[in-house]
């Protein structure tokens, strides 16, 4: 993380703030975070306006006592000090000292119903933003309710268009030609690209594969949900399952819950999976800590809520942080067999694929079973194929044996 954007300004320059007050919306490469005071003052100048694209660190704005709102404002000096929000910090609110705020220039700032941002891209892709319905703080209309509208646009919209993943494509550096567009790539699509290429150059894989019988697995889960029903808890999916039996083998396979750091590697205490999610702007990972410790319902209840927020970027760093093994499961898609790059620094991830029937010997008998194709990459230089390889037949006997995923 080097950089992020303000994509809105929820307070005015004037406004009185206080500690916990939501002063700005940060987007990161992960995540729309909410930065906060942490202080009373009053809102003396606003450095970043909504669109901007800051370092780490870099003022947006001051903070003072109200009275620096007549006179151009002097520079940062040594002794105001930085409020951030959650780390990793995508920008700072400069706190100013009260004996240098007093004469900062009072901005003729009002609180838009929609961010500039949001009318910028409504603009660029000839939204009616009048006609959208905001869900910001007050009604306001935010940029993820004008690419909310974009998904359902008229193509004779022009500039208007979907990437093949369902986000809406960002026109503002949009160049057409006759036969074809160019398409600037979100924040998180940038720094997924820059860090899965860095994986596959550095790491160097390893694929396993193998089919597990997953039929009784899933008469287990049948009798799951069958149960939970008649209390009103939501419902366990396949997918939770398998990310308390990751977990579960794990405890027993501490080789692979590790890190590869040059010349060590880091054997993490805690088992924490993360779970590839599909989002508007790109791939995000939420992790869930320690799932070895939770049971599947908590397993269940803390996925579906990750997931959601994922898609509506309103995790916490610390939610998509600290992952020691992914799981990407495709096979919601049809997807029978696919291999999957590392989510550095963690060194394997798993591949899931769909469940198919297929046809196995029983003695003399044919039967159907049902099966799927789990797929571990693994990074060679801190797991070794024989550690890998007996990790993922322990999986594949607590899957075909699911009594042991909560045992």
């Amino acid at each position: 993380m080097e950089e992020g954007v303000v994509v809105a300004w929820l307070k005015k320059v004037g406004d009185t703030v206080e500690p916990g007050e939501i002063l700005a919306e940060i987007e990161t490469d992960k995540a729309l975070m909410e930065l906060e005071a942490y202080d009373h003052g009053v809102l003396e100048q606003i450095l970043a306006t909504e669109g901007t694209r800051v370092a780490i660190g870099a003022p947006i704005g001051m903070i003072g006592d109200g009275t620096a709102t007549t006179a151009p404002a002097p520079p940062p000096v040594p002794h105001q000090r930085a409020v951030l929000d959650q780390p990793p910090n995508a920008a700072a609110l400069v706190q100013a000292n009260a004996s240098t705020s007093g004469n900062a220039p009072r901005a003729s700032v009002s609180r838009p119903k929609a961010s500039p941002l949001a009318r910028k891209i409504a603009a660029e892709r000839g939204i009616d933003i009048t006609a959208l319905t905001g869900t910001g703080p007050g009604g306001r209309i935010t940029r993820q309710d004008v690419e909310n509208a974009a998904d359902t646009t008229s193509p004779e919209n022009p500039g208007t268009t979907t990437s093949s993943a369902g986000s809406p494509a960002t026109p503002s550096s949009t160049t057409t030609t006759c036969d074809h567009e160019q398409i600037p790539l979100t924040t998180v699509q940038q720094i997924s690209a820059t860090r899965l290429t860095e994986s596959k150059q550095t790491a160097p894989h390893i694929y396993l594969t193998v089919t597990i019988d997953v039929t009784e697995l899933l008469a287990f889960r049948t009798r799951l949900n069958d149960t939970l029903a008649t209390t009103g808890t939501g419902k366990i999916s396949l997918n939770d399952l398998l990310i308390k039996a990751v977990a579960t083998t794990l405890r027993s396979h501490p080789a692979v819950n590790v890190s590869f750091a040059g010349d060590h590697l880091l054997r993490h205490h805690h088992i924490n999976i993360g779970m590839a999610v599909a989002t508007p702007t790109g791939l995000l990972v939420p992790v869930l800590h320690d799932a070895d410790r939770k049971s599947i319902t908590e397993i269940a209840t803390e996925s579906r809520d990750k997931a959601e927020r994922a898609r509506n970027r309103k995790l916490r760093t610390d939610e998509m942080s600290a992952g020691t093994f992914t799981i990407s499961n495709l096979g919601m898609y049809g997807i029978r067999h696919f291999t999957a790059v590392i989510n550095p620094p963690e060194a394997a991830i798993l591949a899931v694929g769909a469940v198919t029937d297929q046809l196995r010997l029983a003695g003399d008998e044919v039967v159907a079973r049902k099966t799927l194709q789990t797929t571990m990459s693994a990074d060679h230089r801190a797991i070794d194929g024989a550690v890998a390889a007996r990790f993922l037949h322990d999986l594949m006997t607590v899957l075909e044996n699911p009594l042991r995923i909560v045992t």
